[in-house]
C-alpha cells in the first residue's frame, strides 16, 4: 500500500483577511493564527481604521483574542478615503504599524462606503507612498462608469482599462497588489505587467465558478465580492497561481458573516475559509499535479513582494480525509464555513 503523500513547506502568510472585531473577532482570528505566521489584515471596520492610532488599538485587540502562545504577527493596514492625510499614512508606515494602504473604491464591497470615489481625489497620498515605498492593495472593481452601474461581472476587466493601467503609468514606482483577482484578463495583466505588480488569488476562486452560485436555486454561502466568473476564467487562475510566477500569491480574503446575515433577502458578499484554507489550496495544487510550486505561492512569492523576511518555522500537509467544520460559533451567532461539512482530500499535521 502506497504511502500518503506528503508536503512540507515554510509556514505561509495569508496576504488578504478579514477579522472582524468584537466577538467575531474572537471566533475566526485563531484559526487563520493557526495556519499562517503573518497576514494582511482588512481596516473595513466600522468606523474603518483610518489613522495610526485606530490600527495600534485594533492589533491589539487582535492578538488579545489569540491564544497566549501563539506568534501570529497582524500586518496592519490603512482604509483610503478621499480625505485621507499623506502624512499619517506615511508616519504609520515610518513606524511600523501600516504595512499597507487598502483602496477600495466607494459601494464596492462590504464596508466601503467610506472608500475612494475618484481615483484622482488621492493622487497626493499616491505620490507619498510611492516615494517611501509603501505598498497599495486595490478592490479591483469599477462600480460606476459614465454615471451608470456596472455590470457585476464586468467590474474588474473596467477597473484594469479604467482605473489600473492609467495608476501603473502614472505611478511606476508604486507596489501595486491587485487583490483577489478573478479573471482571466486579470491574470494575463498581472502577468503582463511591470515588476510593481502582484496579485493574491483566494481559494474560493480556484474552485467555483459562477454556476455555484445558482445551482438548484440561489446559494448565498457562494456570494463574494468580487463575485466567482466564468469556468475559463478559473481554469485561468488555476494555470496563474500554479506557473511558479513570483507575482501571484496567497490572500485568502477569508469574510465571515453570521448565517442570518447572508441568509437574507439581501444576503452579505463574503466566503469564510479560515476554517481549512491550507487543505483547499493544498487540493487545488495537487489536483493541477504542481506541488513543487505550492510552497513559492503560499510562503516565499508574498514576503519577497513586500520586503518581508520568509518565515523560518515549517508546516506539513499530509494527503487524507478532513472534514470542515459545519458551523463556527461566535458570541451568539453562528457562521458556515466554504464547504461546510464536506470531506478534503489534505489535512494539516499537528
Amino acid at each position: 500500500m502506497k504511502s500518503p503523500k506528503s508536503i512540507t513547506i515554510r509556514r505561509p502568510d495569508d496576504w488578504h483577511v478579514h477579522l472582524r472585531d468584537g466577538d467575531m473577532l474572537a471566533a475566526v482570528a485563531p484559526l487563520t493564527a493557526k495556519q499562517f505566521k503573518r497576514a494582511i489584515v482588512m481596516p473595513n471596520l466600522v468606523p474603518p481604521v483610518t489613522t495610526v492610532k485606530a490600527a495600534v488599538d485594533y492589533r491589539a485587540r487582535i492578538l488579545a483574542a489569540l491564544p497566549g502562545d501563539t506568534s501570529f504577527e497582524p500586518l496592519m493596514t490603512c482604509y483610503l478615503t478621499d480625505s485621507a492625510e499623506p502624512d499619517e499614512i506615511a508616519a504609520g508606515f515610518e513606524e511600523n504599524v501600516f504595512t499597507a494602504v487598502k483602496l477600495y473604491p466607494a459601494n464596492a464591497t462590504t464596508n466601503s462606503d467610506a472608500g475612494v470615489t475618484e481615483i484622482r481625489n488621492v493622487y497626493g497620498v499616491l505620490e507619498r507612498m510611492e516615494k517611501i515605498g509603501m505598498p497599495l492593495l486595490l478592490h479591483g472593481e469599477t462600480t460606476v462608469h459614465n454615471g451608470e452601474e456596472v455590470d457585476v461581472f464586468d467590474r474588474e476587466k473596467l477597473f484594469i482599462d479604467r482605473t489600473l493601467a492609467p495608476l501603473i503609468e502614472d505611478f511606476p514606482g508604486l507596489k501595486i497588489v491587485f487583490e483577489h483577482i478573478t479573471t482571466r484578463s486579470a491574470a494575463v495583466f498581472v502577468a503582463e505587467a511591470p515588476a510593481t505588480v502582484a496579485a493574491t488569488v483566494t481559494p474560493h476562486h480556484l474552485i467555483i465558478n459562477r454556476n455555484a452560485i445558482f445551482r438548484g436555486g440561489i446559494r448565498p454561502h457562494m456570494y463574494c465580492l468580487p463575485i466567482a466568473k466564468r469556468e475559463r476564467d478559473r481554469l485561468a487562475l488555476c494555470k496563474a497561481v500554479t506557473s511558479g510566477n513570483a507575482k501571484f500569491f496567497l490572500g485568502t480574503d477569508t469574510a465571515p458573516h453570521p448565517v442570518h446575515a447572508k441568509e437574507s433577502a439581501c444576503g452579505c458578499a463574503g466566503i469564510f475559509t479560515a476554517a481549512s484554507a491550507l487543505e483547499l489550496y493544498a487540493e487545488v495544487f495537487d489536483e493541477e499535479g504542481a506541488l513543487n510550486k505550492f510552497e513559492a505561492f503560499a510562503s516565499l512569492n508574498g514576503p519577497a513582494f513586500y520586503g518581508l523576511p520568509v518565515n523560518e518555522e515549517t508546516i506539513t500537509l499530509v494527503q487524507g480525509e478532513t472534514i470542515v467544520p459545519e458551523a463556527v460559533s461566535a458570541g451568539g451567532e453562528t457562521v458556515k464555513p466554504f464547504r461546510a461539512g464536506e470531506t478534503l482530500a489534505w489535512f494539516v499535521q499537528e
